[in-house]
């Protein structure tokens, strides 16, 4: 398994994260030492999931080089300003303990208390911000969540900066493949967001049969879709049994059986946050 995507910028990102979205504090912590224990060198928080302090702890705790794991975090949806842009990075270098984050993302494109709102304007000054952060070592690389192709231009279309990632909700049976398409020509990074469906889809009885057939499990499989279609999974676990699992990718779905997960379609389809 390739271990590493590179980013747009040049910066290499694991090629599997930790997802902490909906995790306490305490589960936060716990997960992302196991994590980190048994080989994840990436962690994805966000301001709003109330738990950058506790990855911080354990990051700080864990005994690896800090410069060894990759830190994701996001700006709140609801921010759309510059200043709000600087302010809430400080408040969330705070909360983790770090000079710097890796990658830092536009959580969304709109407030998740109003969305469809249109933010372009608000979206293009808090990518400034970010730039300029960027260029000040703060942050590593800048991307965005949940924005479509259009959002995206216009931030291109302004700025004359393409962003490293797009992190959106993809998995099998959902995989976007609009926005998908559109990322792969720009050379942003699809990262999947709730790759197991936040554990939907793993009572699917035609997931289950070509997992079973590959030897492994349906979250394992699951994983590798997303790996094997270009995309950086971020799957959530609080179990260390299962985060260990989720990181074992030694093998290969056949073509014929990427075929027919491809084909599958329809899964879920109401958008969720993240």
């Amino acid at each position: 398994m390739n271990d590493k995507f590179i980013l747009n910028d040049g910066v290499e990102i694991p090629s599997i994260g930790l997802g902490t979205w909906q995790s306490s504090k305490e589960d936060a912590y716990s997960s992302t030492l196991a994590a980190i224990e048994c080989g994840y060198r990436h962690i994805d928080t966000a301001y709003v999931y109330e738990n950058e302090d506790a990855v911080g702890k354990a990051v700080k705790e864990c005994g690896v080089n800090r410069k060894e794991i990759f830190i994701t975090t996001k700006l709140p949806s609801h921010i759309k300003s510059y200043d709000g842009a600087r302010e809430y990075l400080a408040k969330s270098l705070e909360a983790l303990a770090l000079d710097y984050v890796d990658l830092y993302l536009i959580h969304a494109p709109w407030p998740w208390s109003d969305v469809g709102k249109d933010c372009t304007s608000g979206n293009i000054e808090a990518w400034k911000a970010m730039a300029d952060m960027k260029s000040e070592g703060l942050i590593r690389s800048i991307g965005v969540s949940n924005f479509n192709a259009e959002q995206i231009d216009s931030l291109i279309t302004s700025t004359g900066i393409v962003p490293s990632a797009n992190q959106i909700r993809f998995f099998i049976g959902n995989t976007q493949e609009h926005i998908t398409g559109y990322c792969e020509k720009k050379n942003i990074l699809i990262e999947a967001y709730s790759p197991l469906a936040t554990g939907k889809i793993l009572d699917n009885g035609k997931i289950s049969d070509i997992a079973a057939k590959c030897g492994v499990t349906v979250a394992q499989l699951c994983i590798k879709y997303c790996l094997q279609r270009g995309a950086l999974p971020l799957p959530k676990s609080v179990t260390p049994e299962r985060i260990k699992a989720n990181l074992e990718m030694n093998f290969e779905i056949p073509e014929e059986d990427m075929r027919t997960l491809n084909g599958i379609s329809g899964l879920f389809p109401k958008p969720y946050r993240s």
